[in-house]
């Protein structure tokens, strides 16, 4: 067995656990499934965000709808787009008529093994209250697709990166 493939858990938590391989550390999901991140676009042309306060940078960070797949109690073997469309609801209170997968990839791989699968939710209709489940406080914002990344900047928030990547996938795949 060569160096890059021995592993060791050096801790494991209910979510993650910290793994060893070779002279890497590295953070892995207590999971085989992918997060699941949701470009979600209102008939006026605005992506829904979410905002929430993320402990290990200590501050609100501005991020697209998304969350952990089977992590319900009952719906452990839910598919990817039913976290997705579960995870909309529940952060947003939208539901959308439209939904296409727009890609996949790795959130931080010199940190982490976990992997996003992003979709692009359409036909959006406000049909819950959002905000989270108990254990969340999200704020929600509706900006104009084409300003994101100028209304970061003029209302100094930090973002999630994959925000960024989710409206480029989401821009190629309907322009």
């Amino acid at each position: 067995m060569s160096e890059h493939s021995k592993s060791k858990t050096v801790y494991e938590g209910r979510y993650l656990s910290m793994v060893q391989r070779g002279s890497w550390e590295f953070a892995s999901r207590n999971t085989q499934w992918p997060v699941v991140g949701i470009v979600a676009i209102t008939d006026e042309q605005k992506v829904v965000l979410v905002e929430q306060f993320r402990p290990p940078v200590g501050d609100a960070v501005v991020e697209l709808p998304a969350g952990l797949v089977g992590d319900v109690a009952g719906a452990e073997n839910e598919s990817l787009l039913e976290a997705a469309k579960r995870e909309l609801l529940e952060e947003t209170g939208y539901s959308a008529k439209l939904w296409s997968e727009l890609g996949s990839g790795l959130s931080s791989p010199g940190l982490t093994d976990e992997s996003i699968v992003l979709y692009l939710a359409r036909g959006l209709e406000k049909t819950g209250p959002g905000g989270g489940d108990e254990s969340e406080e999200i704020t929600i914002h509706e900006v104009d697709v084409s300003g994101v990344a100028d209304w970061l900047i003029a209302n100094n928030r930090a973002a999630d990166l994959k925000l960024l990547a989710g409206l480029y996938l989401a821009e190629r795949s309907v322009g």
